[in-house]
């Protein structure tokens, strides 16, 4: 059996999928960016190919994509994240329905991408540069209200009152405002849906910029977040397909798009 690989190397987690001769999706692996994206990204992928006894010699084509797509040496090839997102959630939904508007929320930006009919990018947004809105700015959140991330979505479910205006767009001075509700006795779990509400008004403006196709989907870590989802599909009004594995999305359209490139290369010969 030959396999197919896609690494998503980003700025906090490597991503890393595999398919089969088939493209179905049988492994993956998620781990920590660390300082060293190359080693890190080396050392995730023999340890996933060890996991399910796939000999290195049957990863016959592997494709790098993300932020440190570059610095993988031994990838075959490397291509856009938005490229590879694209790829990934139509696999993804395929199933489901046909994906036509793409919310992505990574660990350090956004992004808004609008595809056709045939799963073509025809326009894409990402967020400025600041971090408000991204995973990152989520993780500084649960650090100041001393909770777990993973605790966001249910804390948003708990709030019993209007959830609490955040109104700065910088992740800093947004910082500074939480720690002011706090100190003016708003509960954590009114905090912490108005910072879900918060997110969910600056996603829908980035998804504006490309216009709002049916079907939406939303992958990224923060799509685990139910608090997260419900927030942005009350400002939208509009249900959002998530994936099963949210996270590797980019990673699985990488692999796919190795699994088409090794096909029309040995083609080609």
């Amino acid at each position: 059996m030959q396999y197919f690989a896609g690494i998503d190397i980003g700025s906090t987690a490597i991503k890393i999928a595999l398919v089969d001769e088939n493209k179905n999706l049988v492994a993956h692996k998620i781990s920590a960016s660390g300082s060293m994206f190359y080693k890190y990204a080396k050392q995730s992928l023999s340890e996933l190919l060890r996991e399910y006894n796939i000999d290195e010699s049957d990863l016959v084509y592997t494709v790098a994509t993300g932020y440190g797509r570059k610095l993988f040496k031994e990838a075959d090839e490397n291509i856009s994240e938005i490229t590879a997102n694209a790829l990934g959630a139509r696999a993804a939904a395929k199933d489901k329905c046909e994906i036509k508007t793409i919310i992505n929320i990574g660990g350090q930006d956004s992004k808004a991408i609008s595809l056709d009919s045939e799963g073509n990018v025809v326009n894409f947004a990402m967020n400025d540069r600041c971090a408000a809105g991204t995973g990152k700015f989520l993780d500084v959140v649960a650090m100041n209200l001393e909770l777990e991330v993973d605790e966001l979505g249910e804390y948003h479910f708990k709030s019993k009152g209007t959830p609490l205006a955040i109104n700065s767009t910088c992740a800093v001075f947004a910082e500074s405002e939480i720690i002011g509700l706090l100190g003016n006795d708003n509960s954590v779990e009114d905090i912490v849906a108005g910072v879900h509400y918060s997110i969910a008004k600056r996603i829908i403006k980035l998804v504006k910029r490309v216009g709002i196709k049916e079907n939406i989907y939303f992958d990224g870590g923060p799509a685990l977040n139910e608090g997260l989802v419900n927030a942005i599909e009350n400002e939208l009004g509009k249900e959002i397909f998530i994936p099963e594995f949210p996270q590797i999305t980019t990673s699985y359209g990488a692999a796919i798009l190795a699994h088409e490139s090794y096909e029309y290369e040995n083609k080609a010969r």
